[in-house]
C-alpha cells in the first residue's frame, strides 16, 4: 500500500519486517487522538466501572475468589463482580483479534489492570509468557462477543439489546449520541473534553504511515498530505473533528506537519 492508517503506533518489529522486505523508509503522520468506549443503550443505566472490574468480566483468566490461583472465568454477571453494578448477564460486543482497536483496548485497560492482581502479577517474574497471556486473554464463552469490525453493526445491536456493552471509538459514540452513552471508566465519561485532557483513562494516538518510495511515482500522494494536516481538516475547528477526531494541539500539529511535509523517515 501507499498509505496504511492505524488505530496505534507501529511496533519496532513490523518496521524492521518492512526494512526486511526492502521498504526502507516509512514517514508516520500522527492524526490526533480518539477514546476507546464502552457504551450502551441510553435506555440502560449508565455504567462507572474501573479497568479492573472491566478485566474481570472480560479476561479469560481471573483470579479464584481467594485471590490465590487463576481459573477460567467464572463472572457471569456484573453484580457478580461487584454489587453496586447491575445484575444482568455480562455481553460485551467488540473488535476481532485483527483490529487496532482491539490490540488498544487489551493494551490501555486488559494488561494495565491485570497487574493490580497479586496472583498475576507475580507471574511476571516467574512465567512472562504466562503473564502475557493472562493478562491479554479475552473470554471465548460468550461474555465478550466478536462483532467483526463493522461499528455500526455494534450499534444497531445495542439498539436491539438494552443490558449489552460496545466497544468502539469515540467518533462512533459521538455519531449516536441520540441512541447511545458511553460508560464512565474510574469516574470519567468518554467526552471531547476529557480524552482531549488526557483525563479519560482509555485514550489512544491515531495515525497514518507513508511508503515514501511511492511518492513522485503514485500521483496524489504529497497532496493528500498536505490535505490531511492542513488546519481546515484536523485543526480544532476542522472537518475531522465534525467526524469524532480529538485534535493535537497547534504546536504537536505543526511538528507532525513539518514532518509529514518533508516525508522524514521514521526512527523508533
Amino acid at each position: 500500500p501507499d498509505i496504511t492508517n492505524a488505530s496505534r503506533r507501529i511496533k519496532k518489529s513490523e518496521v524492521e519486517k518492512c526494512a526486511a522486505n526492502g521498504i526502507s523508509e516509512v514517514t508516520e503522520v500522527k492524526v490526533g487522538y480518539d477514546g476507546i468506549v464502552l457504551s450502551n443503550s441510553n435506555a440502560a443505566p449508565q455504567l462507572d466501572l474501573t479497568k479492573e472490574q472491566i478485566f474481570l468480566a472480560l479476561a479469560k483468566t481471573v483470579p479464584s475468589k481467594d485471590g490465590k490461583s487463576l481459573v477460567d472465568n467464572f463472572y457471569t454477571t456484573w453484580s457478580e463482580i461487584d454489587p453496586s453494578l447491575p445484575d444482568v448477564k455480562i455481553e460485551v460486543l467488540g473488535p476481532p483479534p485483527t483490529s487496532g482497536t482491539r490490540d488498544a483496548f487489551t493494551e490501555l485497560v486488559l494488561e494495565e489492570a491485570c497487574e493490580e492482581f497479586p496472583v498475576i502479577a507475580a507471574l511476571e517474574e516467574t512465567n512472562k509468557d504466562q503473564f502475557k497471556a493472562v493478562c491479554a486473554g479475552v473470554r471465548e464463552d460468550g461474555g465478550y462477543v466478536e462483532a467483526g469490525e463493522n461499528d455500526n453493526l455494534i450499534v444497531q445491536k445495542l439498539e436491539a439489546n438494552h443490558d449489552a456493552l460496545g466497544i468502539f471509538g469515540f467518533s462512533f459514540l459521538d455519531q449516536n449520541g441520540d441512541k447511545l452513552q458511553g460508560s464512565m471508566i474510574a469516574g470519567v465519561a468518554p467526552t471531547f473534553e476529557a480524552i482531549s485532557a488526557g483525563d479519560y483513562p482509555v485514550s489512544r494516538s491515531l495515525y497514518f504511515y507513508v511508503k515514501n518510495a511511492h511518492v513522485g511515482t503514485i500521483p496524489g500522494i504529497k497532496e493528500y498530505l498536505a490535505e490531511f494536516t492542513a488546519d481546515k481538516a484536523w485543526g480544532d475547528e476542522g472537518y475531522l473533528a465534525d467526524r469524532g477526531l480529538i485534535p493535537m494541539d497547534a504546536a504537536e500539529r505543526e511538528a507532525v506537519r513539518n514532518a509529514a511535509m518533508n516525508l522524514s523517515p521514521l526512527s523508533m
